[in-house]
């Protein structure tokens, strides 16, 4: 019922002068996510910074509900088109309709397979992969026996921090005794934790490609009544509370906020007539206690 008041509020936005010439749009993969709920309120504060009317909608990890979401906001006048997609291969059908509509397209975190984008905003996740991996290696020591949990298949952030992981794997002799997806869902990430520590029992380590993951998998590690090292990714108020407070190892930190910020500001010049840069990085960290 919360969501659909939450998207009757949102499409209440488009009557009248809602979408007038100074309107940006945001379509969010989902906003049960802390992260993504970050990046929209760095959006939103950048926006009413620099006077733009920012309209967001939550696809709800559905590519179906984002094609409708780009559709609405395309036919209602938005000037640009800020996605963080559900998926990268289909956010494609959302970006071609965006294109028709000569909607320049800038992607968040997740980048887009198919379609004309102009600019794409995210961190090196190829890069934190590696940096969680390393780190592990710091800690528990080469030929560690190690889990990994990974995010939604077909998104960019879960194959990039995979194949960063990989190397990790590769560079420090682990051995890798299972790689599962948890579609970046804390209570999937507690659920396929559980069956996974029923057949691991031996595992020294756990890498989880978002935090949500990782909190999830702490849950089933402790009601196991076992002790090891969990590193997740994002840097999400949640991860870091619990880094601070010892349950976590790491988080391989992102700025969501910064992430959102720099979309508004690159379609801000992209409005103004000014040069953009196809690739802006956001730099990484790992966050422990």
């Amino acid at each position: 019922m919360k969501k659909l008041t939450s998207l009757v509020v949102a499409l209440g936005l488009f009557s009248g002068s809602a979408l007038a010439q100074e309107t940006i749009a945001l379509a969010v993969s989902t906003l049960d996510n802390p992260f993504f709920v970050t990046l929209k309120e760095g959006a939103e504060k950048k926006a009413k910074d620099l006077g733009y009317q920012l309209v967001v909608l939550d696809s709800q990890n559905d590519p179906a509900k984002e094609l409708a979401n780009v559709e609405d906001l395309t036919v209602r006048g938005a000037k640009v088109l800020l996605i963080n997609p559900t998926d990268s291969d289909a956010v494609g059908n959302a970006v071609a309709i965006a294109n028709k509509k000569k909607i320049p397209v800038i992607t968040l975190d997740r980048g887009a397979n198919k379609g004309e984008v102009v600019s794409h905003i995210a961190s090196d996740n190829v890069a934190g992969g590696k940096m969680a991996g390393d780190f592990i290696a710091e800690k528990v020591g080469k030929n560690a026996k190690v889990i990994q949990l990974e995010g939604i298949a077909g998104t960019s952030a879960a194959r990039e921090r995979g194949e960063g992981f990989k190397q990790a794997v590769e560079s420090n002799q682990f051995q890798l005794l299972a790689s599962q997806p948890a579609d970046f869902d804390r209570t999937k990430g507690l659920n396929v934790m559980e069956n996974l520590l029923a057949s691991h029992g031996s595992v020294q380590a756990v890498f989880a490609q978002n935090d949500e993951m990782a909190l999830g998998a702490l849950r089933a590690i402790k009601a196991a009544g076992k002790s090891m090292l969990v590193v997740g990714f994002d840097g999400t108020d949640d991860a870091v509370k619990a880094v601070k407070s010892g349950k976590l190892a790491a988080t391989i930190a992102q700025q969501p906020e910064k992430i959102g910020e720099l979309g508004v500001e690159t379609a801000d010049k992209l409005l103004k007539g000014e040069k953009v840069e196809s690739k802006i990085p956001v730099p990484l960290k790992v966050v422990t206690e």
